[in-house]
């Protein structure tokens, strides 16, 4: 068997056309998606830009991604935008990492002592009573 060439980190293998997705980190909440495709788009081709935000507030979680169309608007795009300035912060242009695995593994844990005995109230197991 030949030796496999064009392994990206992590073992996937790279395509000459595959999709490029960069993080893009310490954006102010000011940054909006169209201001990050707008100087992106300098680069080379965007498929996609998604500013992170938080479920409960909706406000950016200061992070963000660029999907590149080309590896080598990917790498242009960290050339040209890492270190620089965007809305008064320094921001950080990176190859994104492959997402986490959710869940599964470890085993539930539970909530605590089954023999535990009960309520014991809210101050530290004491009764109240002197």
């Amino acid at each position: 068997m030949g030796e496999i060439t064009g392994l990206a980190p992590g073992g996937c293998y790279r395509k000459e056309n595959m999709i490029k997705k960069l993080y893009i980190g310490n954006l102010t909440s000011q940054v909006r998606e169209e201001d990050l495709l707008s100087n992106f788009k300098e680069a080379g081709a965007v498929i996609s830009v998604a500013i992170i935000k938080d479920r409960m507030t909706g406000y950016s979680k200061g992070f963000g991604f660029v999907e590149m169309e080309t590896i080598e608007g990917a790498q242009e795009a960290i050339k040209m935008f890492n270190g620089g300035n965007l809305d008064g912060n320094t921001i950080v242009v990176n190859e994104a990492k492959p997402p986490r695995e959710q869940g599964g593994t470890r085993p539930y844990q539970g909530g605590g002592k089954s023999n535990a005995g009960g309520y014991r109230g809210g101050f530290g197991g004491r009764s109240g009573r002197r």
